[in-house]
């Protein structure tokens, strides 16, 4: 149990969902401290911000739970020199959910799960409900921020694992169910299965997507809003205005106009996001004046078709790396840019997402001006496989394999945009390009 009088430690301190949770309970006035490897990551910036200790792996760090909460990364196992000091001098730990789920008790709190759009959407909802009252939240790409005395706490709940299932929301968001993660889900109706004993937990209401067929077959005994584009939808956006600054659009409530919303954001997966947001706003009796002031303000969320412009080349950050999220991202680009060559430099990740995808990116990237392949993104989990990306570049007429001592080639095309898509370290293929702009 958290506790304010005990150092909370933190086992892999620097993994995306941990470095946001040790940066929220530091907020919130806790005493976070925590290890990890010395290979640096983007997650240890704002924990060096906050002031956080940063320690690297050594037994001697870890204490008693006289003086300690030993919060444990789910990545970690015995072979952890600290993991094994704890079996060692039987000091118990709890995991990153365990944690979230005692912040979760003290809130009003609003979970958002499924297999896309988790981060884009607790990260609009987090900023938009912020504009109204105080709002705790815990992104995934990193960010976590406590708000002392919050009336909301708005988190992304992660399937993987079924680390989901730990947590009890006062209400949660379900985007989709589009099989993932096939390295430990056996098939479509394990996957969905993990969904539904989330469903069950929820206490007050679920809201999911109109068009997804798995999210409507999901038994509950609490109310569940359908949000989409058709008229059978409880939440319905209607009256799509679509421009290179964003998109328009009114909300239907259960048939009541709500009046019209305004985002600067891109593709249709943007405006279902937002309606999601707003229907839960809805529920919990926010002012829609303040809902609509908050979407007019946010930027985007981070790795979320994060967009940077040099002249004629506009570079845009995906962290896209599933079909669907793929297709939402080319679309939001078209979008935004209709008139530039749109070329995608895409780094695949895990070998078994590869195998089980490989039609789909072969055929999404042909639908693109220009293709680049990087090496296949192994997981620490799975090291090597039976396919490349060499695999895929033969099916994608004019697309080309590409790695950081050819990544000049990039600078061949002109007044173009240029989206670096993937989850795993795509960044870096993106830093030595801009290098050379």
């Amino acid at each position: 149990m958290l506790d304010k009088n005990k150092q909370i430690w933190f086992i892999g301190i620097k993994g995306t969902g941990m470095a946001s949770l040790a940066l929220l309970l530091h907020d919130l006035g806790y005493n976070v401290a925590g290890s990890d490897i010395e290979k640096y990551t983007f997650t240890q910036v704002p924990l060096e911000k906050a002031g956080i200790e940063v320690k690297d792996f050594d037994p001697s760090n870890i204490k008693s739970n006289d003086e300690q909460v030993i919060v444990k990364g789910n990545a970690f196992k015995e072979d952890n020199p600290e993991v094994k000091a704890c079996l060692d001098k039987g000091v118990k730990w709890q995991s990153y959910p365990d944690t979230v789920e005692e912040i979760v008790q003290m809130h009003t709190s609003i979970g958002i799960s499924g297999t896309h759009g988790k981060t884009s959407t607790t990260s609009l909802l987090s900023h938009v409900l912020g504009e109204v009252a105080p709002t705790t939240y815990l992104i995934g790409d990193g960010r976590g921020k406590g708000v002392p005395d919050s009336r909301f706490f708005v988190y992304e709940a992660d399937e993987y694992r079924r680390h989901f299932l730990a947590y009890h929301p006062d209400y949660q968001i379900m985007t989709n169910i589009d099989f993932d993660h096939p390295d430990y889900f056996k098939d479509q109706d394990d996957y969905t299965s993990a969904f539904q004993s989330a469903a069950d937990q929820t206490k007050k209401a679920l809201f999911v997507w109109g068009d997804d067929k798995r999210l409507q077959s999901l038994k509950t005994d609490i109310p569940k809003y359908t949000y989409g584009f058709k008229d059978t939808d409880d939440f319905q956006a209607v009256d799509i205005k679509k421009s290179t600054t964003g998109s328009k659009f009114h909300v239907l409530a259960h048939g009541k106009d709500l009046g019209e919303f305004e985002i600067h954001l891109f593709g249709d997966h943007s405006i279902l996001n937002s309606t999601a947001v707003i229907a839960v706003a809805y529920t919990e009796k926010v002012p829609m004046d303040d809902i609509r002031d908050g979407l007019l303000t946010f930027k985007g969320a981070k790795r979320r078709f994060s967009e940077k412009d040099f002249g004629d080349i506009a570079v845009i950050d995906d962290y896209a790396h599933h079909p669907t999220e793929m297709r939402a991202t080319i679309q939001a680009a078209r979008q935004k840019f209709p008139d530039k060559k749109l070329v995608v430099v895409f780094q695949p990740h895990t070998f078994s997402r590869t195998k089980k995808y490989q039609k789909d990116f072969e055929e999404i990237l042909r639908g693109v001006d220009k293709a680049y392949v990087t090496p296949i993104y192994a997981s620490a989990r799975e090291a090597n496989g039976d396919i490349s990306s060499e695999d895929l570049v033969k099916n994608i007429p004019g697309s080309e394999v590409i790695d950081l001592d050819n990544i000049a080639d990039l600078t061949k095309n002109k007044n173009s945009v240029i989206v670096f898509m993937g989850a795993g370290d795509i960044p870096k293929y993106e830093d030595a390009f801009e290098k050379l702009l």
